[in-house]
C-alpha cells in the first residue's frame, strides 16, 4: 500500500520507528540532563565546600611548613648564638638563649642540643641533681626518637652518678629496642659492677661487644671492663 506522500506501509513503519527511537534518545538525554542538574542541585553546595576544604587544607599544609622551616631556621640561629657565647663564656646570654630555645621552640632538636649541653656542663660542675632535672625536660620535649633514647642514655650515667644504681637501670630498661644498644649494654655493665653483680655485668659487656663493629674503638675498651672483672673474680675467689 502507497500513502499520499508516496510511502509504503513498510516504509511508514520504519520511518514512525526510527522516529520512536530518535524520541526516546532524545528523551534519555533530557531525562539524563534533568537527573544531572537535580544531583547538583541537591549536592552542588557539599561538593564546593569540599573543593574549597580541599584547598585551604593543600594551601594550609603548605604554610605549616613553610611556618615549621622558618621555626627550624629561628632555632638554628639561636643555636649557633649560643654556641658562640658559650665559647666566649658568656654565661648571662647562654642562660638567656637556652631558656629562648626553651620556650620559643621547644619541641625543636636545637633546643634539645641546648638543654643537654647545658646538662653536661652541670654535670662537670658537679651539679648533678640540675643536670637530672635538665635531661628530664629534654626527654619530655624530645621529638626525634634517636634524641629522646639518647636523652635516657644520659638520664640513666647521671642516675649511676648519683649513686642510684635501681634507677639507672630502670631508665635503661626502657630504651626501645636496639636503639645505640652497644652504648647501653656497657653502660647497663657499669651499673651492675656498682651494685655488686659482676656475673650479671660480664653478660651486659659482653652483648655491648656484640653489638658493635669490628672497628669499633669502643671495643678495646669493652674488653679492658671484662678482663677486669675477670681478674677480679679470681682474686675474690
Amino acid at each position: 500500500m502507497i500513502d499520499q506522500f508516496g510511502l509504503s506501509s513498510r516504509q511508514l513503519r520504519r520511518g514512525l520507528l526510527n522516529g520512536e527511537r530518535m524520541a526516546i534518545d532524545e528523551y534519555d538525554d533530557y531525562e539524563q540532563s534533568e537527573r544531572v542538574q537535580k544531583w547538583l542541585r541537591e549536592n552542588g553546595l557539599s561538593i564546593v565546600v569540599g573543593i574549597v576544604l580541599g584547598l585551604v587544607g593543600i594551601f594550609g599544609w603548605q604554610q605549616w611548613r613553610n611556618h615549621q622551616a622558618r621555626n627550624e631556621g629561628e632555632a638554628a640561629q639561636l643555636y649557633q648564638q649560643l654556641q658562640v657565647a658559650t665559647a666566649a663564656g658568656n654565661s648571662n646570654a647562654v642562660v638567656q638563649l637556652v631558656g629562648q630555645l626553651m620556650t620559643d621552640h621547644a619541641k625543636s632538636p636545637y633546643a634539645i642540643f641546648a638543654v643537654t649541653d647545658r646538662a653536661r656542663q652541670q654535670v662537670d660542675a658537679n651539679q648533678l641533681q640540675k643536670a637530672e632535672a635538665s635531661l628530664a625536660w629534654a626527654r619530655q620535649h624530645a621529638t626525634v626518637p634517636a634524641l629522646k633514647s639518647l636523652t635516657m642514655l644520659r638520664i640513666a650515667q647521671v642516675e649511676l652518678a648519683r649513686g642510684n644504681g635501681k634507677a639507672a637501670l630502670a631508665t635503661l630498661a626502657g630504651l626501645p629496642a636496639n636503639s645505640f644498644s652497644g652504648l647501653a649494654e656497657e653502660l647497663r655493665g657499669d651499673v651492675l659492677v656498682k651494685l655488686g653483680r659482676p656475673t650479671d655485668a660480664r653478660k651486659a659487656y659482653q652483648a655491648a661487644l656484640a653489638a658493635l663493629s669490628v672497628e669499633a674503638p669502643q671495643r678495646g675498651i669493652l674488653q679492658m671492663k671484662i678482663d677486669d672483672l675477670a681478674v677480679a673474680g679470681k682474686q675474690g675467689a
